[in-house]
This record gives C-alpha cells, sequence and structure tokens, in this order.
C-alpha cells in the first residue's frame, strides 16, 4: 500500500560552491534524469566520508529501490548516520523509518523530536502511539492535540483518525487537546514545503518521488501494549487501537470558508446534514451541540439530531439544500472551533 504522506524529498545542499557540495548536486541532477545508478554513485563516497546530504539521499536510494537493490534495514541505517548529524529531514525519515520497522521503543523520541518541530507525518503516528499507549505513556490530551495538529496540515485521513479519537475522549478532555494544539502551532516553526531544484539557494530540495511502498507490516497498527497507565476522565468503555491510516496521495486542503458565509435555506423534509462527532456519552454530545450552535453562525437555521447506533450518539445537524451547502457548513464549523470534525452525510 502506498504511504505518500510519508513521501520525503531528496535535498542537495549547496550554501558554497565546493566539489563535495557540487557531487551532492550532480547526483540529485542524475536522479531527476531518471540515472538512479549514477546518481547513488555520486553519493555514495561523499555518504561514507560522512556527508549528511549523502547519506540522507542514499537512504531515500534504499528506501526506493532506486539504482541499489529495495532495503529498508540500509535506508534506516543511512537515515540514522545522518539524523546524528541533526539533518533536519533524517530525523523525521530516520523515527518514521524506525517505526516501520516495528522499532517502536527506538522510533518514539525521534518522532518526538519531529513533531515538536512541527512534522506532520510524525505529529500523526505519534499522536495516534500516544492514544495507544504504544511504547509511550498513553496521553489522550497530547495524541488529540498532535492529530489536530496533522489534520490541519492536510495530512490525508487525520481528520477521519481524529473523529475515531473523538468516540472516547470527553468534551473536557478533547477542549484541552484542542487547547494545546494552538499552543503547539505557536510555538512550531513551520513545516518545510518540497522545492523544486534551482539556482544555489540554501536548501534546495529535489525532484519528488514516487510513493514509497510500504508492506502490511503489523507495526503499523498501533496496538497498544499491555498495562499503560490510565489517564484522567476517561471514557466509560476502554478504548480500542487505532490504526496508523495509510491514505491516498496529498491533496491540498479546502479553502476556508468564513463562519458568516451564505448556506441555502434548508429543504423541507428530508436533506443533507453535517456529523459533528460520535460520542459514548449522550451528554457529551448535548454540550459540543451547545457550544457549536453558539459560536458558529452557519448552524444557526439547523436542528439537531442525535442518532443512536449501538453504544454511540452521533450529533448530526440539518437538513442542508445540496451536498455544497453541507460542505460548506463543515468548512465553517472548521473554521470557527479548530479541531472540530465535521464530515457530510446524504439524505
Amino acid at each position: 500500500m502506498k504511504a505518500a504522506w510519508m513521501m520525503p524529498v531528496l535535498v542537495a545542499l549547496a550554501a558554497t560552491a565546493t566539489p563535495a557540495l557540487a557531487d551532492v548536486r550532480a547526483g540529485v541532477e542524475a536522479w531527476q534524469r531518471g540515472d538512479y545508478r549514477k546518481a547513488v554513485d555520486e553519493w555514495r563516497p561523499l555518504a561514507i566520508a560522512g556527508d549528511a546530504d549523502a547519506q540522507f539521499n542514499l537512504g531515500q536510494a534504499y528506501k526506493l529501490g532506486r539504482g541499489v537493490p529495495l532495503d529498508p534495514g540500509l535506508a534506516e541505517q543511512w537515515f540514522g548516520k545522518a539524523a546524528a548529524q541533526k539533518h533536519p529531514q533524517a530525523e523525521v525519515n530516520y523515527g518514521l523509518a524506525l517505526f516501520q520497522n516495528g522499532k517502536h521503543d527506538e522510533a518514539a523520541p525521534w518522532l518526538d523530536k519531529a513533531a515538536t518541530r512541527g512534522e506532520p507525518r510524525a505529529q500523526l503516528v505519534l499522536g495516534t502511539m500516544l492514544f495507544n499507549g504504544d511504547s509511550v505513556p498513553r496521553d489522550w490530551v497530547r495524541a488529540y492535540a498532535l492529530i489536530t495538529r496533522a489534520a490541519a496540515a492536510g495530512i490525508p485521513k487525520a481528520a477521519e483518525t481524529q473523529a475515531q479519537l473523538d468516540q472516547y475522549i470527553d468534551t473536557d478532555m478533547r477542549q484541552k487537546g484542542i487547547a494545546l494544539a494552538r499552543q503547539y502551532e505557536t510555538q512550531a516553526p513551520g513545516t518545510t514545503t518540497p522545492l523544486e531544484l534551482a539556482g544555489s539557494d540554501r536548501g534546495i530540495r529535489g525532484a519528488e518521488l514516487p510513493p514509497s511502498q510500504v508492506g502490511d507490516d503489523p507495526a503499523l497498527l498501533g496496538r497498544p501494549k499491555p498495562g499503560p497507565a490510565k489517564p484522567p476522565r476517561v471514557a466509560s468503555k476502554p478504548p480500542q487501537p487505532v490504526a496508523v491510516p495509510t491514505p491516498p496521495p496529498a491533496v491540498a486542503p479546502p479553502p476556508r470558508v468564513p463562519s458568516t458565509s451564505p448556506v441555502a435555506k434548508p429543504a423541507p423534509g428530508k436533506g443533507w446534514r453535517v456529523q459533528l462527532g460520535a460520542f459514548r456519552d449522550d451528554g457529551n454530545a448535548r454540550n459540543l451541540w451547545a457550544t457549536l450552535r453558539g459560536r458558529v453562525s452557519a448552524l444557526s437555521g439547523a436542528s439537531p439530531v442525535f442518532a443512536r447506533s449501538g453504544d454511540l450518539t452521533r450529533l448530526q445537524a440539518g437538513p442542508f439544500a445540496s451536498s455544497a451547502d453541507a460542505a460548506r457548513v463543515c468548512a465553517a464549523v472548521k473554521t470557527s472551533v479548530p479541531g472540530t470534525a465535521c464530515v457530510p452525510v446524504a439524505p
């Protein structure tokens, strides 16, 4: 299965015109032409000599099996050598590689470091680990905060993972997670946007690579370890493990719509609805509706529906005339109350 959201990019450092750096760039240029063997030949001696960019790029080659046999173990080793030199992108890839290779205990500190720096892929994986108590103490508030940040960064499926957490985390804990996510947003230096290879700017990034191939590794399932410490105010039933999602190729997040955006009048009778979460405690669903109704003007003409399904209460609101109207309402909800899940529901 493809994990395009874990797709890194080649890095070629060109701050000064030294022969070694020119060779790193020459390897990137060969890679862009599809001459992967030539790229590897350029990088290998530099990587052995200790060049962090070359080590990172060689790890990429082994991760993707281009110019060399596919070898996740060697990819992990080269990422680790570059990460030990504080290569930022290598630190991220090393943590993810360790996790994919089942070394969750070793992956945790690297993912923590990258997540603190604002890297959304690391935030999603570490957040899932924190929710499940997988190799780290269980911390639902921080888990919710990190996954909220990953969703805000446009990581596919992060919002769905967030909706899964809504089934087990009560309103108070969720609000604490949202507050912590806002704190992270102000503290993080921001994520790095991949750039096309150009000129001699420092920190140039090469061509984007095809999605990495990741097998159905049980390590990706994020199963909890026995005996984790329980957080305060947990739901009445123990949580089920939340799997680390494997999303489709990344897409740009939809534009935000102000809460004052016009929405068509609800159609009489049945119509489109928006689902705002699923809760084991019916009171949590009603509390969330009271909060949203007071803060999201787009919901002013909607009526709440507390749909019981098994042991869950699904909070929905509507009706709306069309799917487009429901989508605009969801956008307004997410803008006015960041971290709130919202999904259009067909009649």
